[in-house]
C-alpha cells in the first residue's frame, strides 16, 4: 500500500513582521490547502540556521525576500542544495538575487562573484543597484514563449509587484547563459526579471514578488506551481 505524506517546504529567510511578503506567507499556505488542494507543511528557516539543519529532507525550498540576510552563506547553501538535488525551488526578490550569485560561484566558476548590497566595493558584482528602484512599484514582465514561466502564467505579458532596489548585472548574463541558465522574463526595457533552469524539475526565480499579488485569497500561479511541484516531489519520495 502506498503511503502518502504531506509535502515539506522550507521557507528560507529571516522572518520579520516588517517584511510584507513574510506576513502574507501563512495565509497563502492555507489558501493552497483550502482552495487548491495542495497540502504543505511549511517550516521557516533563518538563513543562519541553514548550515546546521540543511534543506536536504524537504520537498520544496522557497528563498524569500528580506535582504541583507543574516547569513549570505546560509541562503547560498539552501539554493545550492535545491539546485544540485533536484528539489523544487522558488526564489523571489532576494532569492532571485542570491540564486544568480550561487550559480555564478558554483557553476560558472566565478569564485569572487559578489553582491553590491553587502559588498559595495567588491569586484565581479553579479547583483547591483537598479537604475531605478522598484521598491513599492508594479511593472510589466514579458516572458519567453515556451518557457516554464510562460506555461505557468498562460500569457506572455504580466504586471507584477516589486519591492527591491537591486537586480542582475547584465554584463554577466552571457556567462550564466553559457552554463545553462535561461533568462525567460524581462521588463519592457529588456532588464532581466526571471531566470530558470530547464533541466531542473522546478527551478524558477523572479525579481518580482508573486506572493504580493492580489489580496491573498487566491495564490499567484507561480506560487501555486511551486507548491504543486513540492507535492509531486513528496509523492515520488513516498514509501511503499
Amino acid at each position: 500500500m502506498l503511503e502518502t505524506r504531506t509535502a515539506r517546504v522550507a521557507l528560507v529567510g529571516d522572518r520579520s513582521p516588517h517584511v510584507r511578503s513574510h506576513t502574507r506567507i501563512p495565509h497563502l499556505i492555507e489558501t493552497l490547502r483550502a482552495h487548491d488542494g495542495l497540502a504543505l507543511d511549511a517550516y521557516w528557516m533563518a538563513t543562519d540556521d541553514v548550515p546546521d539543519t540543511g534543506v536536504e529532507g524537504f520537498d520544496g525550498v522557497w528563498v524569500l525576500p528580506g535582504t541583507p540576510y543574516r547569513s549570505e552563506a546560509g541562503a547560498l547553501s539552501a539554493l545550492r542544495t535545491a539546485r544540485e538535488r533536484g528539489i523544487p525551488l522558488l526564489g523571489t526578490c532576494g532569492g532571485f538575487q542570491h540564486a544568480l550569485l550561487e550559480y555564478a560561484r558554483h557553476v560558472c566558476g566565478l569564485a569572487g562573484a559578489s553582491n553590491a548590497e553587502t559588498m559595495p566595493d567588491a569586484g565581479q558584482q553579479i547583483v547591483v543597484p537598479l537604475a531605478c528602484s522598484l521598491v513599492g512599484h508594479e511593472g510589466v514582465v514579458l516572458v519567453e514563449p515556451g518557457s516554464r514561466v510562460e506555461r505557468i502564467l498562460g500569457t506572455e505579458r504580466s504586471v507584477e509587484r516589486y519591492h527591491c532596489a537591486y537586480g542582475m548585472n547584465a554584463s554577466y548574463a552571457d556567462t550564466l547563459r553559457a552554463h545553462g541558465m535561461r533568462f525567460t522574463g524581462h521588463d519592457d526595457q529588456g532588464e532581466i526579471r526571471v531566470a530558470e533552469l530547464p533541466e531542473h524539475p522546478f527551478y524558477l526565480v523572479t525579481l518580482f514578488q508573486p506572493e504580493l499579488a492580489g489580496d491573498g485569497d487566491l495564490c499567484h500561479p507561480i506560487v501555486r506551481a511551486c507548491a504543486a511541484a513540492a507535492v509531486a516531489h513528496a509523492a515520488r519520495g513516498a514509501t511503499v
